[in-house]
């Protein structure tokens, strides 16, 4: 049976590409159905910045000829992808999320763009992001990304429109970033896969800067399979990134099916148990962890016992380093940047040294924590957020007093900010819902260039559980 433009646009990105190279499908006809749905329901959704439909449906037409001539296709041949509006396009508008870059028509791609299109991949767009990176933008400028799975949520910060774009399925695949959650978090609410690699696994040039010691690209997909793809890709050495590892870079697809009997499995105690994360959150975890078992992994009980702080770490690196980086923007353009982006930055620039110096050392603290926690597990499991997604405005709300700025500020950001600082990999899996049906992330962490363990683990998690199927509200909009 002929596909409708919804089946197509529902595939995985593997399913597309196999589609595309048996003639099934065609790549203008893929591109199509994606424009279709980016036309129809980004209005309201605003997950794109920019959208590059001329230029796509160009090179669809060209993926076709290449098709009928019989030349060797790459992996991700004809399939539409986006990338967040951090990474460098050539001639095509990148804003790094603010009013500042409104006219930055960057004169190369990024290398991870670049890679992508070397595979096969076809960009459909730029996709949303809070301002500089950063999270808690109160008026985006190219308006609220919204989450499928409820408008009045947020699709999390800060590849916001990365999350929101796979869950209404306006693309079959997206890289976006991760300095301390931002890819894992939107995944985690908006029910798609999102890996944080190693660092130094992904080649950083092209992509500006939000906190060099921390910024990652992060593949975003659909299902655990893409994202080994997605992976695959564009991991590996750039002479334009001297600090990216000369390691090979495996064939991370080839040992998915491997199952996961006897993998050893640490639950972290500290973030597991904490008595603020939501009941339902907590459920699903623990869920998680008995399917698990029932696939053959042998669980145990975890501690890391200065995990509690990574998220006051997190800020004081982070931020600090992304003062830094905006220094110009702070003195000459200050007035470009959304009132939260600027006194954010502000406050970062007025931090002692000697803050930043302790944080740089508890960070190799915490480092060394989770390194003997992985000397005798092969996997960490936490909740990727212990809580679904907030409502937009209680993101934007003044804080109340002191007890409420740790809570929203540092809480959250120890479960994902944790493996950020301490340059380790992690990925965030669909793990259920909560009873208003917003969805739950289980997060799996690993030693350093651990990202085949990791991807096996969590494609078990995946094909044993039903969660990853479900769609939105929002993408089934009529």
């Amino acid at each position: 049976m002929k596909m409708t433009a919804e089946d197509i646009a529902f595939l995985s990105a593997i399913d597309t590409a196999k589609a595309i190279r048996a003639r099934e499908l065609s790549p203008v006809e893929v591109v199509q159905a994606y424009l279709a749905r980016i036309e129809r329901l980004d209005p309201t959704l605003r997950a794109y910045v920019t959208v590059t439909a001329e230029a796509a449906l160009m090179a669809a037409r060209e993926k076709e000829r290449v098709l009928l001539s019989g030349a060797k296709c790459g992996p991700l041949f004809g399939v539409p992808m986006a990338v967040k509006d951090q990474f460098w396009t050539r001639g095509t508008l990148t804003t790094n999320g603010s009013r500042a870059y409104r006219d930055f028509l960057p004169t190369e791609d990024a290398t991870v763009v670049a890679r992508l299109a070397q595979a096969g991949a076809i960009l459909l767009g730029k996709l949303a992001m809070s301002e500089l990176a950063l999270g808690g933008t109160r008026a985006p400028a190219w308006g609220i990304t919204r989450n499928p799975w409820d408008l009045e949520r947020t699709p999390g910060e800060s590849s916001s429109g990365s999350g929101a774009a796979l869950a209404a399925h306006l693309c079959a695949a997206s890289v976006g970033e991760d300095t301390g959650g931002s890819g894992r978090v939107p995944a985690a609410y908006c029910n798609a896969v999102g890996l944080r690699p190693t660092y130094t696994r992904v080649s950083r040039h092209g992509l500006m800067t939000a906190c060099w010691f921390l910024d990652q690209a992060a593949p975003m997909t659909k299902t655990v399979e893409d994202c080994a793809l997605v992976l695959g890709v564009v991991a590996g050495h750039d002479a334009k990134d001297p600090v990216t590892s000369r390691r090979a870079v495996p064939d991370y697809s080839s040992s998915l099916k491997r199952g996961i009997r006897g993998t050893r499995v640490g639950l972290i105690r500290e973030l597991h148990e904490h008595p603020d994360v939501h009941p339902e959150v907590k459920s699903a975890i623990a869920a998680a962890v008995e399917t698990m078992r029932g696939l053959g992994a042998e669980i145990r009980d975890v501690s890391i016992p200065l995990i509690g702080i990574a998220g006051a770490l997190y800020i004081a690196i982070g931020d600090t380093e992304g003062a830094g980086a905006c220094d110009e923007l702070l003195r000459n353009r200050s007035g470009d940047l959304d009132p939260a982006s600027r006194t954010r930055l502000q406050a970062a620039s007025m931090v002692p040294f000697k803050v930043y110096n302790r944080a740089m050392k508890a960070r190799v603290l915490l480092r060394r924590q989770f390194i003997e926690a992985l000397s005798h597990v092969d996997v960490l499991l936490s909740p990727t957020s212990p809580y679904p997604a907030p409502k937009h405005v209680e993101l934007t709300a003044p804080f109340v007093d002191s007890d409420d700025l740790r809570a929203r500020f540092f809480f959250r950001r120890a479960y994902t900010g944790s493996y950020a600082i301490a340059a380790l990999p992690a990925i965030s899996v669909p793990c259920g819902f909560t009873s208003n049906s917003l969805p739950i992330g289980l997060q799996i962490g690993g030693r350093p260039f651990a990202e085949e363990t990791l991807l096996r683990v969590a494609h078990a998690y995946e094909q044993a559980t039903p969660w990853h199927l479900r769609r939105a509200p929002g993408a089934l909009a009529a």
